[in-house]
């Protein structure tokens, strides 16, 4: 469940050796046990499960409704402890990650996967308790698609990682329509579009200028196994389908002319910052000239894009 999502810090520089994993829980602060959960991550999983929840048909008990993004939440931050457990070596190998709480010696791995499966147990079990099957099985479908399918399979294997592994970030949505419905329809499986094609330019405009870092690792981002010049021309094809997609509840009559205008301007906005990306200054390797400035811009304007979209979808319904 990741947005996947969406560690933002840059990556760059030199390689630094892997730091000794602690060996005791003492040298672990409250901090730590946050780091694990990946708050910044968590906070676009929890807004997008939110929509979902707001947007949906039928009411919901307001102490209901706050138990299932609680879940969501809880089961976020599940994915990103046992993904930190999992990846700790090459974690080690990567400037924006060498700090994290296992590779820099403050907790041990296996503190940080027992907090993960406790984590990630407790909240498919309340949302089953609490708010309904449909949206525990979803919410038990996308961590183990995380874990298993993105963070144990694909992310090492192929530089597809990303197109496919962003599946897990596009269920929260699902997952709150499915807490007040008790179902999944066709709206719910567009809001997973939008996020599943909203994906990779987003995490392939970080990759471009985290390359280093990734190839440090032996992770095999598309910059790194097909090169600068083809992540660009794939940025740009997929920020295309975006748009279209985008649209689709506007077309589907689920949403209105508040949402079609927002939506319309921040396309036009998205692609303009894909096409700085494809014709930024190169070299022959296809190494960016500009230090990757428009590869940050649209990374950080994708951020903007998706709450904002979300948000006026919310707006236009609410307002209705």
């Amino acid at each position: 469940m990741s947005l996947s999502v969406t560690d933002t810090a840059a990556a760059g520089a030199e390689a630094s050796a892997p730091a000794p994993v602690a060996s005791r829980t003492d040298q672990t602060d409250i901090a730590d046990w946050i780091a694990l959960l990946k708050p910044r991550v968590m906070s676009l999983v929890v807004f997008t499960g939110l929509i979902g929840l707001l947007i949906a048909p039928g009411h919901i008990n307001p102490v209901i409704g706050l138990t299932a993004v609680l879940c969501i939440a809880v089961g976020a931050g599940a994915c990103g402890a046992i993904n930190m457990w999992y990846d700790r070596d090459i974690d080690a190998l990567m400037r924006r990650t060498r700090n994290r709480p296992i590779p820099a010696g403050r907790m041990p791995p296996g503190a940080a996967l027992g907090f993960g499966i406790t984590l990630a147990a407790a909240s498919v079990l309340l949302m089953f308790v609490a708010v309904g099957t449909a949206a525990a099985s979803v919410l038990s479908l996308s961590i183990l698609f995380y874990v298993f399918v993105y963070t144990m399979w694909l992310k090492r294997r192929t530089p597809q990682n990303i197109v496919i592994g962003g599946a897990a970030g596009a269920f929260p949505a699902v997952i709150g329509w499915a807490a007040v419905t008790g179902s999944v329809s066709m709206v719910p499986l567009v809001l997973f579009a939008i996020v599943f094609f909203w994906t990779p330019p987003h995490f392939w405009s970080l990759s471009l200028y985290a390359s280093e870092d990734y190839a440090r690792a032996g992770v095999p981002m598309l910059p790194v196994v097909a090169g600068g010049r083809e992540t660009r021309r794939q940025i740009m094809l997929y920020t295309v389908v975006l748009a279209g997609v985008s649209l689709l509840p506007w077309v589907m009559g689920f949403a209105g002319p508040v949402y079609l205008g927002v939506t319309s301007i921040l396309d036009v906005g998205f692609l303009v910052s894909a096409w700085r990306v494809l014709r930024d200054r190169q070299d022959g390797t296809g190494r960016s000239l500009t230090n990757d400035a428009p590869a940050r811009a649209a990374f950080r304007f994708s951020l903007a894009y998706l709450f904002l979209v979300f948000s006026a979808l919310a707006v236009d319904r609410l307002a209705r």
